[in-house]
């Protein structure tokens, strides 16, 4: 990945913004906002100010403007540079086209699952089944909403989420399967660590170089 001058995905998104047209750091919160980009990366808003003053410093933003309404602070307004401008497409080709680890909170419980119960575990799954299937009814929803008004490009991001909910509740379905099937390899001696607290011999080993 690129090492960026200014690489907070607000940056991402307050110049998305001001591609637009020009704005007060203000009108950026209020359009990124109302176009929903908080759903679709994390926004601390706490720093928009910190990443507008960057942005300037580092040329990729200018301020053309500064206005003053009563005895309201003056408010300056900023326009996309050049080179932000191709910040921005650069930034977004890379986004697009390269692959990088992340790091969902999902998959952070599922590498230290061992620590529950299997029959917890199983309750658990199907919590989190029904929430992803109330999550995905209101994707399915939002699209149908939208989809008769709006470009399919501008609902693309809703698009992959709702193919990502989908997969996960398959999987999701799929262990619940195996769990109450008692198909899914190790099962007892899952079942019978937390029974006694003793871990099966045969698992022993594997608990010393792979710890869960």
């Amino acid at each position: 990945m690129k090492r960026r001058k200014v690489g907070n995905l607000m940056a991402l998104a307050v110049l998305s913004a001001v591609a637009q047209r020009p704005m007060h750091p203000y009108e950026m919160a209020s359009t990124l906002r109302g176009w929903g980009k908080d759903q679709d990366m994390e926004l601390k808003w706490g720093s928009l100010y910190t990443v507008v003053r960057n942005l300037d410093k580092h040329g990729l933003i200018a301020a053309v403007e500064s206005t003053r309404e009563g005895r309201r602070p003056e408010r300056t307004v900023y326009a996309i540079t050049d080179a932000g401008r191709a910040e921005l497409v650069d930034w977004t080709r890379e986004l697009i086209s390269t692959p990088v680890r992340e790091y969902p909170r999902f998959k952070a419980g599922l590498s230290v699952l061992a620590v529950l119960g299997p029959d917890e575990a199983i309750s658990l799954f199907r919590q989190r089944l029904g929430r992803l299937a109330e999550e995905i009814a209101r994707l399915r929803a939002e699209l149908a909403e939208h989809g008769a008004t709006l470009p399919r490009l501008f609902l693309i991001e809703t698009e992959y989420d709702l193919a990502i909910h989908e997969t996960e509740a398959a999987w999701t379905q799929s262990m619940l399967h195996e769990f109450a099937s008692g198909s899914y390899p190790g099962l007892e001696q899952w079942r019978a660590f937390h029974e006694t607290g003793e871990i099966p011999a045969e698992l022993a080993d594997l608990a010393q170089t792979h710890p869960r």
